[in-house]
């Protein structure tokens, strides 16, 4: 299945205009991965509006109406959507087990039932879905498949989402969500119900955003073995996200854990010094990673080691040991980010809420 070229400049200009911090982040990815992480990305974005803009049970005939267009997309036949003819030329030149973007739907659908996490592991479970998922599809995209780099990748999307959902405590609650563990609320003598009804910032919100953010932070500190495997010339795309992602919570962190009230924005000298760190990063060794995959991630890592496709070669890009140009290109990237950030957080208070979209990576 080859998609047109018109399929993938579609692909593109749905992230440009409507996912501009992964586009413009995408700038420090290899070319010959950036053209099939948009279509992946596009086809992921309009699976998720296709269930978050419907309300009551149109958003469970939303999850099934996916589920069958994955079907076309599996059979090689397509719906007549440019995201899906992309998606399925990237499905099949990359040898992508269905069980990854199905987990993605599935998380979906948990959202769609406005299902509630009592554990840490039971969040994880949904971390996995939403974005775990991702992350072991981006990896193939990269041409890294070994069981220890998936399961890195999974630990890193995971580690952004409870990053995510710790940042966006207080929009999620206002807008009815509530993501943080059931039990640890409880643990601080709060009932999660009635402080849904009311959300306001307290001990126990405290405690449990500090909670959530320790357990994000060994994430990363697993994923960062697997990004250091990573082709050069993707690493220092991929450590960005990691170190921007982790510094949002230590921004939560210098503010008291309270994200209720306000939401936590890296600024950009901070954002600039990050990315300098993660240019670094890039040039140094690998180390092997002692740790076995995520206990809810593992069905992943095992589907794709069923699958060992010809790795596809990462030509064109820009070096990864031409650090003035990555420089110049990354500080013009997190200004314009910075500029995204604002006008997103100001148009978020205007209208008073938050999709469950904005969790995903």
């Amino acid at each position: 299945m080859l998609a047109r070229a018109a399929d993938r400049t579609a692909c593109r200009s749905l992230i440009r205009t409507g996912s501009r911090s992964f586009y413009l982040a995408s700038m420090l990815l290899p070319a010959k991965v950036r053209e099939p992480a948009f279509a992946l990305y596009a086809f992921c974005r309009l699976a998720d509006d296709a269930v978050d803009e419907q309300a009551g049970e149109g958003r469970f005939a939303a999850v099934e109406r996916l589920r069958a267009r994955l079907d076309k997309v599996y059979d090689g036949r397509p719906a007549n959507i440019a995201a899906d003819r992309a998606f399925t030329e990237v499905v099949e030149r990359y040898v992508i087990p269905r069980v990854l973007p199905e987990a993605l739907i599935e998380g979906f659908a948990w959202d769609a039932e406005g299902r509630r996490y009592e554990r840490l592991c039971d969040l994880r479970d949904y971390g996995v879905r939403v974005a775990g998922s991702v992350g072991a599809m981006m990896a193939l995209l990269m041409g890294a498949r070994s069981p220890e780099a998936v399961s890195r990748a999974c630990d890193l999307g995971v580690a952004m989402q409870l990053t995510n959902i710790a940042r966006d405590v207080g929009e999620d609650a206002r807008a009815g969500r509530l993501y943080l563990p059931l039990a640890w609320l409880r643990e601080g003598g709060l009932d999660p119900e009635d402080w849904l009804s009311a959300p306001a910032f307290c001990g126990a919100v405290r405690q449990t955003v500090a909670r959530l953010l320790d357990a994000a932070d060994a994430l990363y500190a697993r994923a960062d073995p697997g990004i250091a495997g990573l082709p050069r010339g993707c690493r220092p795309g991929i450590y960005a996200a990691r170190y921007l992602y982790a510094e949002i919570g230590r921004d939560i962190a210098r503010g008291g854990y309270d994200s209720v009230s306000v939401r936590a924005v890296v600024p950009r000298r901070r954002q600039q010094a990050l990315l300098l760190r993660a240019l670094a990063a890039a040039t140094q060794p690998a180390e092997p990673s002692q740790c076995p995959p995520l206990s809810e991630a593992r069905y992943l890592v095992e589907a794709v080691r069923r699958t060992v496709p010809p790795e596809p070669s990462l030509s064109g890009e820009t070096p990864w040991w031409n650090l003035s140009a990555n420089i110049s290109h990354g500080v013009e990237i997190l200004a314009r980010l910075e500029e995204r950030e604002r006008k997103s957080h100001a148009d978020t208070q205007s209208t008073g809420g938050t999709a469950a979209s904005a969790h995903r990576a």
